[in-house]
């Protein structure tokens, strides 16, 4: 029998403490979203990797945490730092809306918080439309985070490859770099709606390094019913859309969603294997596969855990790259709770294409 989010309150799973933004008015406000209804939840640390694999960590949306939970946020990288030998933990991607409100006291938190990572665990940050704009309103693209992520930061992190070729001195567009155990991965990190000449410059990022497996994150991509963000098809059936942000209408609708970047981006390059995206709502997980004109696979994933309690509960999503150099192993894992949840949308094994030479 398929129960409906009010009959799973009723069936007694209301004593989660739902994030303030799961009553906005999305359609749902009086029929809320159980965090974890279909969880599958178990005590203890995921299983240590393989022998020659190597870790990436998704640290979704962080906004409630710098708000309310700090002490979640740097319990998710205090545990990164210490793992990062054991689980030869090579880069941690931050999806966007570090902050709720743009405002210093927040920045500051993420700041502190990302900071037990140096000299550990390179990462990377998007921002995300909390991250502009007065009180996060995402008026315009005003936004602290250059105060508290400077490039120069990452500069020292020895894999920033280059930002925005228009805003060398910006981090909200930069590309990373990545050489491990003779594979190369090239993360590709852009902001919130991405303008056309940002898409310009990411596209000719990814011209210069056809050989190097291409990694998307920007926060808003895919949906959270796995089809991408369609402004042109759907319009505001699909909530928060980038282009429905007064950030959008006052720049003539200079932004670009998960369809655009699918078609004016990912698929034009056969080197692409992954993309991930935070943001949405809903449950806050999605997956995608679509292929490329030449054949390959690429995985497109939502991931966000502000809906569940306490600002999201620590969750972080380990993927391990197996020795085999296709597959990859995702589990999603809290070191607030101890717990890994291995409900099949937390647990799954993803196959890799590897990138195709030109020609």
């Amino acid at each position: 029998m398929t129960m409906s989010r009010r009959d799973l309150l009723k069936a007694g799973s209301a004593s989660v403490l739902l994030a303030p933004a799961m009553m906005a008015s999305t359609g749902w406000a009086d029929d809320p979203v159980v965090p974890y209804a279909d969880a599958v939840l178990e005590d203890g640390e995921p299983p240590a990797p393989a022998v020659g694999a190597f870790t990436l960590v998704v640290l979704p949306d962080t906004q409630y945490y710098t708000r309310s939970f700090p002490q979640h946020f740097m319990a998710q990288t205090q545990w990164i730092a210490a793992q990062e030998q054991a689980r030869n933990i090579v880069g941690v991607l931050q999806l966007g809306d570090l902050t709720d409100h743009n405002t210093p006291e927040h920045w500051q938190r993420a700041a502190d918080a990302m900071a037990l990572l140096h000299g550990k665990v390179p990462y990377v940050v998007v921002p995300g439309n909390h991250d502009y704009g007065e009180r996060g309103r995402c008026t315009d693209r005003t936004t602290l985070i250059n105060d508290y992520f400077p490039v120069a930061h990452f500069a020292r992190q020895a894999t920033l490859g280059g930002t925005y070729d228009k805003e060398p001195d910006r981090i909200e567009n930069s590309f990373h770099l990545l050489s491990v155990k003779g594979r190369r991965l090239l993360v590709l990190a852009l902001e919130f709606g991405p303008r056309a000449d940002v898409v310009r410059w990411a596209n000719e990022v990814l011209q210069r390094h056809p050989d190097w497996e291409a990694i998307l994150v920007t926060h808003a991509y895919l949906y959270d019913d796995g089809t991408r963000y369609d402004w042109a098809t759907k319009g505001e059936a699909q909530p928060w859309n980038p282009h429905s942000y007064p950030m959008a209408k006052a720049t003539g609708g200079d932004v670009a969603d998960g369809e655009a970047l699918w078609r004016e981006l990912v698929s034009r390059h056969e080197n692409v294997i992954l993309t991930f995206n935070g943001h949405v709502l809903g449950d806050g997980l999605a997956r995608l596969t679509s292929q490329t004109p030449g054949g390959r696979d690429v995985h497109q994933m939502l991931i966000n855990f502000q809906m569940r309690a306490n600002g999201g509960d620590g969750w972080l999503r380990l993927l391990e790259f197996q020795p085999d150099r296709t597959t990859v192993h995702v589990q999603d894992y809290s070191p607030v709770l101890g717990q890994r949840n291995t409900a099949p949308q937390n647990r799954f094994t993803l196959a890799l294409s590897p990138p195709k030479p030109a020609g």
